[in-house]
């Protein structure tokens, strides 16, 4: 298989030593994390969705979740010492992260923001995470994280 063109993200990993493997799929237009999982055959909660959210003032941040729940933004405001949190329009999270949304990495984002990460995630033995371009996942062992970007573990899961 040819290699993906170099985004943000895998330079930054490769940069920062942290071993990964890339995992191209058919993208489908709002297709989400099932589309990827069935396209690479794997659990959707190690498929780590990455959302671009923001607070009450406009302050932008990185939220990590499984595939397979949601964010409970009252539950992150209160633990990231906010009043309120919100889903960024795709146009703002574009500007914010330097990605197109479906193609959202963590990691090589445009802006510095703050990484909240749901705790569950970083007790999986892989993830699959966005590699920086829709239809392409990396998969990185998640304890890896941390060598890439600060991190801040949270509890905000809730069912999908």
């Amino acid at each position: 298989m040819s290699k993906l063109p170099s985004t943000a993200a895998t330079r930054l990993l490769r940069e920062k030593g942290i071993p990964y493997t890339e995992h191209p799929y058919r993208y489908e237009e709002k297709g989400g994390t099932a589309v990827s999982a069935r396209e690479l055959s794997v659990d959707e909660h190690a498929v780590v969705k990455t959302l671009i959210m923001e607070d009450e003032a406009g302050a932008p941040m990185v939220v990590l979740m499984h595939g397979d729940r949601e964010v409970s933004v009252k539950a992150l405001a209160r633990q990231a010492g906010r009043k309120t949190i919100q889903i960024c329009r795709p146009e703002v999270a574009n500007r914010h992260s330097g990605y197109q949304v479906g193609g959202t990495s963590p990691f090589g984002t445009r802006k510095q923001m703050p990484v909240f990460v749901e705790r569950s995630i970083l007790a999986l033995p892989r993830i699959y995470i966005n590699g920086g371009s829709r239809g392409f996942l990396v998969a990185i062992d998640p304890r890896d994280m941390e060598k890439a970007v600060a991190i801040t573990p949270v509890d905000v899961a809730i069912e999908g």
